[in-house]
C-alpha cells in the first residue's frame, strides 16, 4: 500500500484543495479571545485590535466561519470534520467572563449544513497550585477552573457510503480500543511546542491518531487546514492514510520528507503497540475465564467480535518516489 502526503502554503479561508476530495478533517484552529492568538486574527482583520471584547469575539469567529465553509466544500458527502477548540476566559470592563468558542462554531456549522455529532471532552488535568481563579475559599468569588477543551465532530450530510467494503473491514479497530476511544471524555496531556510564531499547547499525537482510526479507512485523505508542525499529517501517515497539511506560515510547516521519515521511524512501533496491547487484553480475558469466540487470521489473535476478524494493522516501512510504502505487520 502506498500513501501520498502534501504540505501546502496557503490560507485556510481559501483552501488549495478540490471539492469533495477529503474524507476527514482533524484540526485545531486559532482560539478566539486567547491572548497568544490575537496577532493571528489581527493579521486576518486589522480592525480587530481596536474592537471591544464582545465585538472582537464575533469578528474573530467571522474569519473562522470562512474556514468552516471551505471544509464543507472539500469534504466528501458523509465526510467527518473534527475540530479541537477551547473556550476562553477574559476580563471585560473589569468583569470576568467566559467566551464560548465551541458553541459559536457549532452554531455556524449547523447553518452551513453540517450534521453535529456527539463531541469529545479532552481533559488536560494539572496539579498546579495556582490553577484556581478568583478568591479561593470565599463563596461567590472564585471561578471553576477549565481543564478541558472540546473536540467537535461534524459530518457533511448523512452517513458516508463506503464503496470498498473489504477495505473498511481491514480498517477496523479492536473492541477494547472502541470502548476507550468512543467515550466522551479523554484524559490526555497537552503538548508544548515553541517556534517563531510563538504558538504553544499543540494537541498531542494521540489525539489525531485516535480520530483518524475512528473516522477514516486505509487510503483516505486527511486534511488539516491549520497544519502547523504537522501533527495531524504525521498521524495520518503512520495510520496508512493520505494527508494534506495547509498553513500560512512557512516557518512552521515541516517538509514532506521530514514527515515521511518521522512516520517510518514511529509508525511501526505505534501499530505494534496496538497489537501488543491487544494480546495482553486477550490474555487477561482468558485468565479471567472469558471466551473470545472469534479469530483474527491476519495477526493470529483471538478477538471479541466478528467485525475484527479481518482487521489488518499496516505500518509505514519506507519512502519511495515521494510516497510512503506500508506493509502488513
Amino acid at each position: 500500500m502506498l500513501t501520498t502526503h502534501q504540505v501546502l502554503l496557503g490560507d485556510a479561508r481559501r483552501l488549495p484543495v478540490d471539492d469533495d476530495s477529503v474524507h476527514l478533517v482533524v484540526t485545531s484552529p486559532p482560539y478566539p479571545m486567547i491572548e497568544m492568538w490575537d496577532a493571528v486574527f489581527a493579521s486576518m482583520d486589522p480592525a480587530i485590535p481596536d474592537m471591544g471584547p464582545l465585538e472582537a469575539f464575533e469578528a474573530q469567529h467571522v474569519q473562522l466561519d470562512q474556514v468552516w465553509r471551505e471544509l464543507h466544500r472539500v469534504l466528501v458527502p458523509g465526510g467527518i470534520c473534527c475540530i479541537n477548540i477551547g473556550d476562553a476566559t477574559r476580563s471585560v470592563d473589569g468583569h470576568f467572563r467566559l467566551f464560548h468558542n465551541h458553541a459559536r462554531i457549532v452554531t455556524k456549522a449547523v447553518e452551513l449544513g453540517f450534521t453535529v455529532l456527539p463531541d469529545i471532552l479532552w481533559r488536560k488535568p494539572t496539579n498546579a497550585p495556582n490553577k484556581f481563579m478568583g478568591s479561593g475559599m470565599l463563596p461567590g468569588g472564585a471561578y471553576v477552573t477549565y481543564e478541558h477543551e472540546y473536540v467537535l465532530v461534524l459530518r457533511k450530510g448523512n452517513k458516508r457510503s463506503f464503496k470498498d467494503a473489504p477495505n473498511r473491514r481491514r480498517s477496523a479497530y479492536f473492541w477494547e480500543e472502541r470502548n476507550v476511544w468512543f467515550s466522551d471524555l479523554w484524559e490526555l496531556k497537552g503538548t508544548r511546542q515553541s517556534h517563531a510564531r510563538g504558538r504553544s499547547a499543540a494537541f498531542p499525537l494521540e489525539l489525531p491518531w485516535r480520530l483518524i482510526l475512528m473516522y477514516s479507512v486505509y487510503g483516505d485523505r486527511v486534511l488539516d487546514p491549520f497544519g502547523g508542525t504537522g501533527t495531524t499529517s504525521l498521524a495520518a501517515a503512520m495510520a496508512g492514510r493520505n494527508s494534506v497539511g495547509v498553513d500560512l506560515d512557512p516557518q512552521v510547516l515541516p517538509s514532506v520528507e521530514t514527515l515521511m521519515d518521522q512516520a517510518v521511524r514511529g509508525g511501526a512501533a505505534r501499530q505494534r503497540g496496538r497489537l501488543t496491547a491487544h494480546r495482553a487484553f486477550v490474555a487477561a480475558r482468558q485468565q479471567a475465564g472469558k471466551v473470545l469466540k472469534h479469530h483474527n487470521a491476519p495477526h493470529d489473535v483471538a478477538v471479541v467480535t466478528g467485525q475484527e476478524r479481518t482487521l489488518e494493522l499496516w505500518a509505514p516501512s519506507a519512502c519511495a518516489d515521494g510516497a510512503l510504502r506500508h506493509q502488513l505487520l
